[in-house]
């Protein structure tokens, strides 16, 4: 049955951040991104304002082909690969937060949740890419950033570039039934949302924590670009201020939203608070140089290390540690106080 490009601006409208639109169309993958990220944060439902005629086109097309050869390289996209940067990116930040409690996730979650967020914007129209070169990409970058959540940026670019060098058109299978492709998108939602979700109820306090560092982490990685991270502050900021200039400092505005600039003032004050816990581990005055910093550390490496203290094995690993989360934290750049 051809699809009507009045029926799909309808869905678009009433629920477009939702993807309805593209499961009408059939495009399921398409479908799945826009539900776990809102329309793209709403930029990319608007966007799609315009492209809708040509996705009502090649819909009808594929109906009308029993079967797509799959010849050729689809054509290279800047705005596809930024969008599986970005897609990753968020992936792996949402599995921070949820899961960062496994013991092996910096080795197996991460990585997994990063690249299949990368494969899932691949999927999107009638193109693909190759999913044990993308995964198998993912998963060799993520020990070279191990424990670090700047991890998230080189496995997400790596797996990227993987995706785009093995891009290539869908073949087309048998058609399924309306209710065999819900399942499969609502196991796919489900095993996104529903540890998160855990996460939130059953350990709110914890998950409070993850999301400030995640987002500490985050800014942080806007150091050397102030203008990008002003405006990555600005964006953190634009629910509550939205729902300010809405309803000024009635009602809601003084509830929730109180609390969600609470800690979004933690999170901006969350290094400097973390820079002086390690200055204290360290044994070191707050504006140590980086040569008082290296030459501190490799003293108490020397001095805590568990193979120089098997007397005191457990004291020593703990130690050890610190000074090593110490060191990690005062080797980042500091924001500037006015950032």
């Amino acid at each position: 049955m051809a699809k009507g490009l009045l029926v799909t601006y309808v869905l678009w409208a009433t629920g477009g951040l939702a993807g309805l639109h593209h499961l009408y169309l059939g495009r399921d993958s398409h479908a799945l991104l826009w539900m776990l990220t809102l329309g793209g944060g709403g930029l990319g439902w608007l966007w799609e304002f315009w492209k809708l005629p040509s996705f009502v086109a090649q819909a009808n097309r594929a109906q009308g082909q029993r079967q797509i050869s799959g010849r050729g390289t689809p054509p290279l996209s800047p705005i596809r690969f930024a969008a599986q940067v970005i897609v990753g990116i968020y992936f792996g930040l949402v599995a921070l937060i949820s899961l960062s409690f496994m013991a092996s996730f910096y080795i197996v979650g991460l990585p997994l949740a990063v690249g299949l967020g990368v494969l899932l914007v691949a999927a999107v129209g009638n193109q693909t890419s190759d999913f044990k070169n993308t995964l198998g990409v993912a998963f060799l970058t993520s020990p070279i950033f191990y424990g670090r959540p700047i991890a998230i940026l080189p496995i997400s670019l790596a797996a990227s570039i993987t995706a785009q060098k093995h891009r290539r058109y869908k073949t087309s299978v048998g058609s399924e039934t309306l209710s065999v492709r819900l399942y499969r998108l609502g196991l796919a939602y489900l095993a996104f949302t529903g540890p998160l979700a855990y996460s939130a109820l059953y350990n709110t306090a914890a998950t409070l924590s993850y999301v400030a560092e995640t987002l500490g982490s985050f800014l942080n990685w806007f150091s050397f670009f102030p203008l990008l991270g002003r405006l990555m502050e600005s964006v953190l900021l634009l629910p509550y201020r939205a729902w300010s200039l809405l309803v000024g400092n009635l009602g809601f505005s003084s509830g929730y939203f109180q609390e969600w600039e609470k800690l979004y003032e933690f999170v901006h004050s969350f290094q400097d608070e973390k820079r002086q816990l390690a200055y204290q581990v360290l044994g070191l005055l707050e504006g140590a140089t980086n040569e008082e910093i290296h030459q501190r550390y490799r003293e108490l490496v020397k001095i805590w290390h568990p193979d120089h203290n098997r007397h005191q094995t457990e004291d020593a690993q703990r130690h050890f540690l610190e000074i090593q989360a110490a060191y990690e934290v005062l080797s980042q750049p500091r924001k500037p106080r006015g950032f």
